[in-house]
């Protein structure tokens, strides 16, 4: 018999033998009360204890986790087919993914004066600034890619569905979340709109579309004359806004052009405030990840330190430590330079907070207090990561494969760290768990906290069937130069503008969700749970070891 048929006959057999092993002894044991020591289901009700056919699906799943990990029912992953873990099994796909984004080149050219701070505060994005640049571990961001499913918005992991929710947008970014849409035309007058808001007027050369040059933003409006007057300032502050949304919030594929659709939107910068930005980034944040987890993609573009923060909060893979930093302290501003490299800090920074070369608050009385910044500041720290391993995708998947109750944070944002979050951050919690469409101009995703309830506290089940719209997903900017999104997603607006009366809801969580759970019982069947190939064995390299042990683990650990 060849040499890897006898391997995996080996391990279907052990399967078997261990099954009705337990079946056995399950069968001899006379007492009313179930194996877990819970009272016995009363008559009539739905058993969780193990039963012959279920026995033998066990099996037949257990065995067909070495050769297919195809979820055995597909009528929920319905692009298995087409998706990143699919030509992963198949070795097709090794490589990691390239995110796209230059927030430390921005504010590399761009110090942030502390005439236009006020302004930059009064918009809403000043803890953005603050957050800065955070060096991306990208062979994380790709082995979440590989567990994003463009048809639930969740990433599948072994315990269930988790993802990042307008929670997580709040508590790490500062975003708002309840307002109007992020939505408009693109119907403008480049040269008009510029000048009006921005006080010049680009050359040919610094747009591309309707896009224009973050490096000649910063150009034209980064220096600031001694006398410059309120408009002069104003000006300068949306110049610096649109290039930090440009540059952290919304990248392009490239990431040194920003789309002048968001400029109107900056006319006003105290209503600016007022829009859901929050859920803006969100849905573009979506509409990345289920790009990049179809068709062999090789990049991604999006608020990927948003997805970098929310796993760190929330999942074991990859994590740093604070080491002997405080991580729920905000450091002073800065002044002065620094040179050195920081794990997860930019050379631009001094304790982990970005530059304001020559401004030191305490030496200028007109410079305004400093807000609180919002939770993902607290990495913007030196971190370590001695007590676990990062950087490597093989393991990363291997960690998430073998991954146990206590590896995953299903409600993070609890007790100090709740209580050290400005007001933004908390102000629009009763709308977190909204059933509701996301809207970034062309882009429309949908919210689905029904699916995650765990990260609220409340009691998951199965969740309710949900579409995925191909033609929805289909519709981008590309091809229409002069659409009003507005009028074009009157539709999806309006349910947004209803949010409030689609809020699920569900009984608090009691304790953790047990392997015979109805959801995780139906979760293991329309799911994909491992990522690598269980027979793949390297010679002279890693070896993972989550899909062997699986096999032979008891089923109710499963």
């Amino acid at each position: 018999m060849h040499g890897l048929g006898l391997f995996s006959f080996i391990f279907f057999f052990s399967a078997c033998v261990l099954l009705l092993l337990r079946r056995l002894l399950s069968c001899r044991s006379a007492a009313p009360v179930a194996p877990s020591g819970r009272p016995a289901p009363a008559p009539g009700a739905a058993s969780s204890s193990s039963s012959p056919d279920s026995d033998i699906q066990d099996i037949y799943m257990a065995f067909r986790g070495i050769h297919d990990a195809d979820p055995l029912d597909p009528s929920v992953l319905l692009l298995q087919d087409r998706h990143r873990s699919h030509f992963v099994d198949t070795e097709q796909l090794q490589d990691v993914l390239r995110p796209r984004q230059q927030m430390r080149a921005f504010l590399s050219m761009w110090r942030l004066d502390p005439r236009i701070r006020p302004y930059v505060i009064r918009a809403g994005f000043y803890g953005i600034y603050r957050l800065g640049h955070i060096i991306i571990d990208w062979p994380l961001i790709t082995c979440l890619v590989e567990r994003w499913r463009p048809e639930t918005h969740t990433f599948h992991v072994p315990l269930g569905e988790t993802t990042i929710t307008l929670q997580d947008v709040a508590i790490i970014l500062g975003l708002r979340i309840d307002g109007p849409a992020v939505t408009g035309t693109y119907m403008v007058d480049v040269a008009e709109l510029c000048g009006d808001l921005l006080g010049v007027t680009p050359p040919a050369d610094a747009l591309r579309g309707l896009t224009i040059s973050i490096r000649w933003l910063c150009q034209q409006l980064s220096t600031l004359a001694a006398d410059a007057d309120e408009v002069a300032l104003e000006r300068s502050a949306r110049g610096f806004i649109l290039a930090l949304i440009g540059s952290f919030l919304f990248p392009d594929k490239k990431g040194v052009h920003v789309h002048l659709c968001f400029l109107p939107l900056l006319r006003d910068l105290t209503l600016t405030s007022t829009y859901s930005w929050g859920g803006a980034v969100l849905a573009h944040t979506y509409r990345e990840l289920c790009r990049a987890s179809l068709d062999r993609r090789c990049g991604i573009s999006g608020c990927i330190t948003l997805i970098q923060l929310w796993s760190w909060e929330r999942l074991h893979v990859g994590r740093p430590d604070f080491g002997r930093s405080v991580p729920f302290a905000a450091p002073p501003l800065p002044h002065g330079l620094h040179d050195d490299d920081v794990d997860g800090v930019d050379e631009d920074v001094v304790d982990g907070l970005p530059v304001q070369h020559g401004v030191h608050p305490e030496a200028d009385a007109d410079v305004a207090p400093e807000p609180a910044l919002p939770l993902g500041c607290r990495w913007r720290v030196p971190l370590t990561r001695v007590l676990n391993p990062s950087g490597v995708l093989l393991l990363y998947r291997d960690q998430l494969d073998a991954q146990t109750s206590d590896q995953v944070l299903w409600q993070p944002y609890v007790g100090e760290v709740v209580d050290r979050l400005p007001a933004l951050c908390l102000a629009d919690q009763d709308i977190w768990r909204t059933m509701s469409p996301l809207i970034c101009f062309e882009i429309v995703e949908w919210h689905r906290p029904e699916r995650v309830l765990r990260q609220f506290g409340l009691h998951q089940g199965i969740p309710p069937a949900c579409s995925y719209d191909h033609q929805l997903h289909r519709v981008d900017a590309r091809g229409r130069h002069q659409p009003d999104w507005e009028t074009f997603h009157a539709p999806y607006i309006a349910l947004w503008d209803s949010r409030a009366a689609r809020v699920i809801t569900s009984p608090p969580l009691v304790g953790l969700m047990e392997s015979q759970d109805p959801y995780m019982l139906w979760y293991r069947r329309i799911t994909r749970r491992f990522m690598t190939p269980q027979l793949h064995r390297d010679d002279m390299r890693f070896h993972t070891t989550a899909g062997s042990m699986n096999v032979m683990v008891n089923r109710r650990h499963g």
